[in-house]
């Protein structure tokens, strides 16, 4: 499952700096998980090329794009009311043209064109170099779409436009796709097989960010434990590789201490993790380089062992527990956090408790929590009812919200009195006299402006906290800068 930004569901309008020459105005919105904004700076380079600046303005737009997430109803349903929206907009400016990307497009395909009558163009999560093939035949008058999945296809080649980007922090996508095929999840259908990228072209992307003043990257993809390169190809092929392929492979961990290694003073972090595929040369990688954060995503989904088995996930509870206890071993002061599933098919009070018996376990710093929602075309739509009803999901999530809220109090707790290094990364929400950045373990802490600039490491005194914030004072800058 992938992570999901917030529990409602993002949008963001996004802002490219002008390149002279370009005459056209693009406005993009994402919406869902991580990716999904890194493939928009991937799109956003390819229509640069192709003469498009973007703007914030979506009534200057010329073109219209939507990169939609299919992980749950609601967030379908959010991209459909931003539809109507298009609409109306497009009434006044008929020339304007709107196209679908993402996971909802892979899902429905031309499906959509007959729903949703605005669309102009249709683009899957592996067809995104064909845009200009696809806007040449709008602009020519027919509809157009492109929703073939690749076995190959990683945009390693695209260098991305940094989109709305605060200069510091950025995404460097490693992976796409999936194979573990969890009963509920789309995600294999709509951005298909596992592939890696070639190591050095990660290495290249991470060196220019540094370049260009960049302080940390997160390393995504649908299950980054997952990743292999041994020189192109599918993981599942890995069997069929020569034995120079095999002995020369990158797996994770080697990938996380090149980069680390690559860039001693640039952070590192890493998003989502499978506990089937999480191995503990990765936490000894992490042990190893002060400059990987300690925090790690490691869904669970269920505390119950028969709903796991359900789900299709390959880890028992048993087995989540030991390998939290062996990260702790290796990494006391590591934070975690959770996607959390209440509601699922079947599932009775016993398992409700067993998933809060497990939360107790783990203590999570931070969860994403959601009520099941069956998304059309996964094993559990076709397989499993959906029998617990709506009342019964939202106490049950209600009660794993709460759970979580308690231990991410305790876990905010534990920094008090402590300095930790703080990488700004914006002014305050809340306060502009003061500054807002993430400690190593991913928890926001706020403190007093002072002289300190955006992009700075600055050691930082914790005071106080929140459930999910630390607020601190400023005691200097770190020796990282």
């Amino acid at each position: 499952m992938e992570k999901i930004i917030d529990e409602s569901i993002q949008g963001q309008s996004l802002n490219l700096e002008a390149k002279k020459n370009n005459a056209r105005k693009l406005f993009i919105e994402s919406y869902g998980c991580q990716m999904n904004f890194s493939d928009s700076e991937i799109v956003a380079s390819i229509l640069s090329n192709e003469g498009f600046n973007t703007t914030q303005n979506l009534e200057d737009a010329d073109l219209v794009l939507v990169n939609t997430c299919s992980i749950r109803d609601k967030a379908e349903q959010t991209v459909r009311k931003r539809l109507e929206k298009y609409n109306a907009v497009k009434k006044i400016n008929p020339k304007m043209k709107v196209g679908v990307l993402g996971c909802m497009a892979e899902r429905l395909k031309s499906k959509f064109l007959e729903e949703e009558k605005i669309v102009d163009l249709v683009v899957g999560p592996d067809a995104y170099k064909d845009l200009p093939n696809l806007l040449s035949e709008v602009e020519d008058g027919r509809d157009a779409i492109n929703v073939i999945l690749s076995k190959e296809e990683t945009y390693g080649d695209i260098s991305p436009v940094r989109l709305n980007t605060n200069g510091v922090t950025a995404f460097v996508s490693i992976t796409r796709g999936c194979d573990n095929m969890c009963t509920f999840c789309v995600v294999p259908f709509t951005r298909g097989r596992e592939r890696s990228r070639d190591p050095q072209s990660i290495i290249e992307e991470v060196n220019d960010l540094w370049n260009k003043g960049y302080k940390e990257v997160t390393l995504l993809g649908q299950n980054v434990d997952s990743y292999l390169w041994y020189g192109g190809g599918l993981k599942k092929d890995f069997d069929k590789a020569s034995d120079l392929q095999k002995a020369t492979a990158v797996n994770f961990a080697k990938l996380l201490d090149m980069c680390a290694q690559a860039q001693p003073k640039m952070r590192f972090r890493f998003s989502t993790s499978n506990p089937q595929d999480m191995t503990l040369d990765v936490i000894e990688t992490m042990a190893k380089h002060r400059n990987i954060c300690n925090y790690i995503h490691l869904p669970v989904q269920s505390g119950s062992n028969r709903i796991l088995k359900a789900m299709n996930r390959q880890h028992t509870r048993e087995e989540y527990f030991k390998l939290i206890d062996d990260i702790r071993a290796i990494i006391p002061d590591i934070a975690l956090s959770q996607d959390m599933i209440a509601g699922f098919p079947t599932e009775t009070e016993e398992d409700h408790q067993d998933t809060l018996s497990l939360m107790e376990y783990v203590k999570y710093d931070f969860g994403f929590m959601f009520a099941y929602s069956e998304r059309p075309g996964t094993l559990a739509e076709r397989k499993l009812d959906d029998d617990i009803p709506e009342p019964v999901k939202k106490r049950r999530l209600q009660e794993i919200i709460d759970l979580q809220r308690k231990h991410g109090h305790y876990r905010t707790q534990q920094h008090l009195g402590k300095v930790e290094e703080v990488l700004i990364e914006k002014e305050s929400k809340r306060s502009n006299t003061h500054w807002s950045g993430r400690n190593t373990q991913n928890t926001v802490v706020v403190f007093p402006k002072e002289n300190y600039n955006v992009g700075d490491f600055v050691n930082v005194k914790i005071t106080d906290c929140t459930t999910a914030t630390l607020i601190g004072e400023a005691v200097g800058l770190s020796e990282n800068n």
